[in-house]
Formats: C-alpha cells, structure tokens, sequence
C-alpha cells in the first residue's frame, strides 16, 4: 500500500503551518491516521496542538470529536492536499457537519489539554448497557499491575473498562478484547465509539483461528472463569513469553492459579488482594467486592 505521508511532505506540511500561523509548533504532536489504527480524540483531549495526517473520505471526525466533548477546539486547515494556498480556522463545534474531503494535514489546538494520563475513569463515563463494571479504584491497581506500554499489544477477556483504558494508554498498539457474551459485545462496541478508538479489536472466542489475523499479545488481562485454563494454553502457545494479569472473586480459584500458571511455563507468581470501601451519604462506609489480582511472567 502506497504510503501518503512520508518524511518529506510532513516536514511540508510543518513548514506551511509554521510560516503561515502564530502557533508553536515545538511541541506539536504528530498523528498519521492513514497509517495506523490511531485513537484522534484521546490524542487531541492530551496535547495542545496536534496535527492530524488523514485520506479523504472521512465524514464524522469533527462530530466525534464535539461528542467527545471538544467542541471549543479550532481547527486549522487548508481546501486541497498540498501544503499550499490559503488556511481556515474554525472551532470544531461549527465544523460537525463537515467531513475530510482530500487527504491533508489539519493542526487541532486545545488550549484546555491535560497532560496527565487518565487511570481509573469514573464508571459513569461508560456506556450503560448489559455490563457491571468494577469499581475505578480497583481499576486503576489492575491497570498498575498491567504495566501497559505505549507499544503494548494486549488481549484483555471479558474485562470490558480494562479494554478501553488500556486501549487509551497503548496508542501505539492494540487491545483485542474477547467478549463471550452478544450483549456485552454490544455494549463493548458503545464504549469503542464512546471514545473514539481505532485500535480496538472485538472477538467472541479465544481460539488460534479467532486471533489469526490480528497482533499477537504481549500482555493478557482476564477475568477467571471455566475456560481460563484453554484461554492461557491458546495464549501461550500464540506468545510463550506474554505477561498474565487475572481478576477473580474466588479465594479458592485465587489459591488454585499458581499451579495453572507453572503449568503453562509462568512464574514470578504474585497474589493479592484489594478491599475497597467508600463513604456514604449516611456516614456509613460500603465495601466494594474484594477481588484478588494474581500476575504472571514467562520463565526466562
């Protein structure tokens, strides 16, 4: 596949926004969305100025990206594919009817960027549907246990908010989150579009044929169940040195793990246990179920 943008049309296309406008290009966060699975709204929501390498044929990025509640963005950009003639600017909120329509660079400005990463997403900000998701306290140590890179390729099983946080956090890899269940798929496919991500894969089974044609994980989160056993063996043998993180309720499955861990060649076994509890509106405290987390590496 002919690639669109090489090193000598974005060093081009820098230059005209550079000569062209009165924005600091220094710290200027580059996004090639014609290249990869790339996440557009996440990147945006935490760099003040990103530029944005997209093909024409793209219709709702700017309403994604006023859904997503960036709306007071203003976005630069010209009416061909070169870097050349005349440049607009627009706030996304007066842009939602518009579509790509060549393949061009646009710089997005966010004056109200974070530039902290979000752990631990409060349970509202995902879609309602058929899933109860875990407390983001708890969350947030599993996805410390995780450890995920920006480069990570994870598979995360029946572990939906884990999927999209981790998918938020990998913006260089990908998350292929394994849903059994046909409602929770559908809710797992509200929560992707929820938050604009591209590097999301949904499958229904953990088998070698459903993961054939997709990146091999380097890092495992599941939710222990009665196929966790065939789940690790199919994962193992996809990738013998990939890192298992495992969420159960059950304190004798818990104590059961680092036999089935040894089994398949993992070890640095480590198991703990989380208890979290809030304070209520009675100025009485409610426990939040106690999970155990147990990790794995691969031997050597």
């Amino acid at each position: 596949m002919e690639q669109l943008f090489n090193n000598t049309s974005i060093i081009n296309w820098l230059q005209y926004y550079a000569q062209n406008t009165d924005i600091d290009l220094e710290h200027v966060k580059m996004i090639d969305i014609t290249r990869k699975n790339k996440n557009v709204i996440p990147t945006v929501e935490s760099h003040r100025t990103t530029l944005v390498f997209t093909n024409a044929g793209i219709d709702d990025i700017f309403y994604r990206l006023w859904n997503a509640g960036l709306g007071e963005c203003e976005v630069w950009y010209n009416e061909g594919s070169d870097p050349v003639g005349e440049i607009f600017h627009q706030p996304v909120k007066d842009m939602i009817n518009r579509g790509i329509n060549a393949s061009a660079a646009m710089l997005i400005i966010n004056p109200n960027a974070r530039s902290t990463a979000r752990i631990g997403l409060a349970n509202e900000l995902f879609s309602r549907g058929s899933i109860h998701y875990v407390g983001s306290e708890i969350r947030s140590i599993i996805l410390n246990k995780m450890n995920v890179a920006p480069t990570d390729d994870i598979c995360v099983i029946s572990g939906e908010s884990i999927a999209i946080e981790a998918a938020l956090i990998a913006v260089e890899g990908s998350v292929t989150a394994v849903e059994y269940n046909r409602a929770d798929r559908a809710t797992m496919e509200d929560n992707v579009e929820h938050f604009g991500l591209q590097n999301v894969n949904i499958i229904e089974h953990v088998d070698t044929r459903s993961l054939s044609n997709l990146p091999v994980p380097s890092l495992v989160f599941l939710v222990a169940s009665a196929s966790t056993e065939q789940e690790l063996e199919c994962l193992t043998q996809l990738n013998p040195k990939i890192d298992v993180v495992i969420y159960t309720l059950d304190f004798t499955v818990a104590a059961s793990m680092p036999a089935l861990l040894e089994k398949y060649n993992l070890t640095d076994i480590d198991t703990i246990q989380v208890s979290v509890s809030t304070l209520e509106r009675n100025h009485t405290f409610k426990q939040q179920p106690a999970p155990w987390i147990i990790t794995a590496h691969a031997r050597g």
